[in-house]
């Protein structure tokens, strides 16, 4: 028996939520697992570092279906659309199974800002296959979220070295 599957949470101001979830995706990979990465926020322009290694493996699926957006620079009604299509996608592949973990990323970015409704991811969470790990990223974790959450981590940031000026740094940042 395969049991419902855990949900996690990576959440915070701190660095390496998207990047903690990568780890886990590259982990059940090695398991032989399926993955399906579903990227809610992030543009297909963005090509991560991460991507770029993750998506040379053959059981591991990555769908980037955001519009890149920020509160400066997006139409608001473009980024919900693109959202909703994402959501709409995710949650038929939660209900099939076919994946064993599921990473719903910046996913809680796009519950915090208005353009998914948290009641509809709930549900689409605590209605997904058996045995399916569902990972959700992105600062300010709604509080349903959490509550429905097995495994909640908060990355905190202590120092980072944009507050000195720097820049991102390839290989590290992206």
């Amino acid at each position: 028996m395969k049991g419902q599957g855990l949900v996690l949470i990576n959440t915070g101001d701190g660095k390496g939520k998207s990047t903690a979830a990568f780890g886990a995706a590259l982990r059940a990979a090695g398991h032989g697992m399926k993955v399906l990465i579903v990227q809610f926020i992030k543009s297909p322009k963005w090509r991560s570092g991460e991507l770029k290694a993750i998506q040379k493996l053959e059981n591991v699926e990555v769908r980037t279906m955001g519009t890149g957006f920020t509160w400066n620079n997006e139409d608001i009604e473009s980024a919900k659309r693109a959202a909703k299509e994402a959501w709409r996608f995710a949650s038929e592949k939660l209900v099939e199974g076919e994946y064993d973990l599921v990473v719903l990323d910046e996913i809680n970015y796009a519950v915090r800002y208005g353009l998914l409704d948290v009641d509809e991811v709930i549900e689409g969470i605590t209605g997904r296959a058996e045995g399916v790990h569902v990972i959700l990223t992105g600062r300010g974790a709604h509080p349903k979220l959490i509550d429905l959450a097995d495994t909640v981590t908060e990355m905190v940031e202590i120092k980072h070295h944009f507050r000195m000026g720097m820049k991102s740094v390839r290989g590290i940042e992206f």
